[in-house]
């Protein structure tokens, strides 16, 4: 079943990781996609992985902490299919240094993307859904945005910030219909997570493969999510079955938060 026909999905962080997968899905669902990200070379791949799958697809290069890259993106959008259904905020980084020893720098750079990026694509879509009374936002958070391990200060901080700022949108969109959700993903096999298993498990004395070995175990269901697993949530946040929930961070990590 095609849920998104003729609907427009604008998707950031989309060249890698969840973000690609969730562009998969959508374009297998019958949207029209908008891969938004930096990496241009791994950007237009993804998009080209949605023409793939039947769908129209535009690559855009977009720095989420940029509120003009931003606009001109959404611009673009417009102009091509004149109105946007669906943002899924996708676009993060991890950084992990033991407290004492993160910059400010660091600190910054990570509040820019994971949650100021998140606030700009979500004031500039916001409007357009509240006027067509239609319509999603779905934020990427994390589990560590619901609680949090050592030498994660800033990215824990940007995530649990993720989840503050989606439910005051949801809370202003309410009104006109469009909903606002944040997914909450556990770790999951992306390339990301795998540059975390290299950075942290050097730390911990393990190489990259034992430590992604030792997460798996620590999960109740004794492995990671694969990016397609998390990409099917937040294309269930953008269905008509979801359209009584808005405001809720979604929890998708095996139970690893539970144990």
């Amino acid at each position: 079943m095609k849920r998104f026909v003729d609907q427009v999905v604008m998707i950031t962080g989309a060249a890698n990781g969840i973000g690609r997968a969730a562009a998969v899905r959508f374009a297998g669902e019958g949207a029209r996609v908008a891969c938004l990200d930096l990496d241009e070379k791994h950007n237009q791949e993804a998009a080209d992985q949605c023409r793939d799958q039947g769908a129209e697809a535009l690559a855009l290069t977009c720095d989420v902490t940029k509120r003009k890259s931003i606009q001109s993106a959404v611009d673009t959008i417009l102009e091509k299919w004149e109105r946007i259904d669906v943002l899924v905020a996708s676009a993060g980084i991890y950084t992990g240094s033991p407290l004492d020893e993160v910059s400010e720098e660091e600190w910054q750079r990570t509040l820019d993307i994971n949650l100021t990026g998140v606030f700009l694509t979500n004031q500039a879509v916001a409007p357009i859904l509240m006027e067509n009374q239609s319509g999603s936002i779905i934020n990427l958070s994390s589990m560590a945005g619901k609680t949090s391990w050592p030498a994660s200060a800033a990215y824990s901080a940007s995530k649990s910030g993720v989840i503050g700022l989606t439910r005051s949108v949801a809370m202003e969109m309410a009104p006109f219909g469009p909903t606002a959700n944040a997914v909450c993903p556990g770790n999951t096999l992306t390339d990301m997570v795998r540059n975390v298993a290299k950075k942290v498990g050097k730390a911990d004395g393990l190489s990259a493969q034992e430590w992604l070995e030792m997460r798996a175990n620590d999960c109740p269901m004794k492995r990671l999510a694969e990016p397609w697993e998390i990409a099917g949530v937040i294309s269930f946040l953008a269905s008509e079955d979801s359209r009584y929930l808005t405001g809720q961070a979604l929890e998708v990590d095996g139970g690893i938060i539970l144990s």
